[in-house]
C-alpha cells in the first residue's frame, strides 16, 4: 500500500487493462487503423471533423496537446492540403479550422475502419454483454471525471434493476455510512417484496439512467403492505439513491418529484418516508419538496446506533 492509500495491485490491473485495450482497438499498430496517421494525428482529424470553426488554443487544451507540438501538425495539415485557416467573421483576432474536401475524404475512412472494428468486438458478444460493456465503459468514464453527456433520464423498472440497485445501495451504504450486511439484505426485502406484491395502480418505481447506467432509483408502495397499520390512502417514498458520480445535478429532487406526482396520480391523500438522521442531504431534499417530520426515536440497525426519522407530505 502506498503512502496515499491507493493499492499497488490496483495500479497494476489498471495497467493491465490499459495494454489490453490499447491491444484490442489496435492501438499499437504503426499507423491507426493501417492509415499513414498516427492516433493523435487521426484523433485531431475526428475533432476537425466534428466541430464547428474550432481553434487551435480551444483544440489544445480539450485534448491536452502541447501547444507547439499542435502547431506543428496543423501547420503539417496545411501543407498537405487538408486544413485551411479562416479569419473569424465574429473576431479578427481569432483563427478558425475547416477540414479541406481532402480531409474530409482523408477522414472518412478512418472513421469507417473504426466503426468497423468495433462493431466487430461487439459482434462476438451477447446483446446482454454488450449493454454492459456500454454500461460499464460509461462508468470508467464518469469515475474518472468526464462529465456525463446530456441529463439522465428517468424510465420505468426492468429485469437486473432490482439486483443492480440491490448491490449498490449495499456497497454506497457501507462506505459512506459503515452500514452493515443486515441494510443491504433489508433493501433486497424491500425490492423483492415491491417485485412480488406489485400492483400498477398503488406502487411505480422510477429508475435514473445515464450513459446506458443506472445511476439512481426511488420506489413507491402503500404504506399499508408489510409492518405496521396504515390507511390506504398513505402511499410510502422508498430507497431513494443517487450515485456519487451523478451527484450535483438535482436528480434526487427529480426523483423524489417524481416519486410524489405518482403518489397523487395514484389517488393518494398523504406520502410518507422512513429514514436516518445521517442521511442529511435526502433530508434536505424531502424538506425542500414539502414533508415534515412527525417522529424520531433512536435505534440499533445495521451496525450503527441511527436516529430514525418519519416525514410526511401532505398530498
Amino acid at each position: 500500500m502506498r503512502a496515499d492509500g491507493v493499492d499497488e495491485a490496483m495500479i497494476a490491473a489498471l495497467r493491465a487493462f490499459g495494454r489490453f485495450y490499447t491491444r484490442q482497438i489496435g492501438l499499437l499498430e504503426e499507423g491507426l487503423h493501417r492509415s499513414a496517421f498516427s492516433l493523435t494525428e487521426a484523433r485531431v482529424l475526428y475533432e476537425l471533423a466534428h466541430r464547428d470553426r474550432p481553434t487551435a488554443s480551444v483544440l489544445g487544451q480539450d485534448l491536452g496537446l502541447d501547444a507547439g507540438y499542435l502547431s506543428r501538425l496543423l501547420k503539417r495539415f496545411e501543407e498537405q492540403g487538408l486544413l485551411t485557416r479562416r479569419t473569424a467573421a465574429e473576431d479578427g483576432r481569432r483563427q478558425v479550422l475547416a477540414l479541406t474536401q481532402a480531409g474530409q475524404a482523408a477522414f472518412a475512412p478512418l472513421d469507417e475502419a473504426s466503426r468497423a472494428e468495433v462493431g466487430a468486438l461487439l459482434a462476438r458478444l451477447p446483446s446482454a454483454d454488450r449493454a454492459a460493456l456500454v454500461g460499464a465503459m460509461a462508468r470508467v468514464r464518469r469515475l474518472l471525471g468526464d462529465p456525463p453527456e446530456g441529463p439522465a433520464i428517468l424510465r420505468d423498472l426492468r429485469p437486473g434493476d432490482i439486483g443492480w440497485i440491490t448491490h449498490r445501495q449495499g456497497l454506497l451504504y457501507a462506505s459512506e455510512y459503515g452500514f452493515d450486511l443486515t441494510f443491504e439484505a433489508l433493501v433486497a426485502e424491500i425490492l423483492a417484496a415491491f417485485v412480488r406484491d406489485f400492483d400498477p395502480a398503488r406502487a411505480g418505481a422510477w429508475i435514473a439512467e445515464q450513459g446506458g447506467e443506472v445511476v439512481g432509483s426511488v420506489f413507491l408502495a402503500p404504506a399499508c403492505a408489510g409492518a405496521g397499520p396504515a390507511p390506504e390512502t398513505v402511499g410510502k417514498l422508498r430507497l431513494l439513491y443517487v450515485e456519487p458520480s451523478a451527484r450535483g445535478q438535482g436528480l434526487g429532487r427529480r426523483l423524489t418529484a417524481a416519486c410524489i406526482e405518482g403518489a397523487r396520480a395514484r389517488g393518494y391523500r398523504q406520502l410518507s418516508l422512513w429514514t436516518n438522521d445521517v442521511l442529511g442531504t435526502a433530508r434536505r431534499i424531502y424538506a425542500e419538496a414539502g414533508f415534515r417530520l412527525v417522529e424520531s426515536a433512536p435505534h440499533r440497525s445495521f451496525g450503527q446506533d441511527l436516529v430514525g426519522e418519519t416525514w410526511m407530505l401532505d398530498l
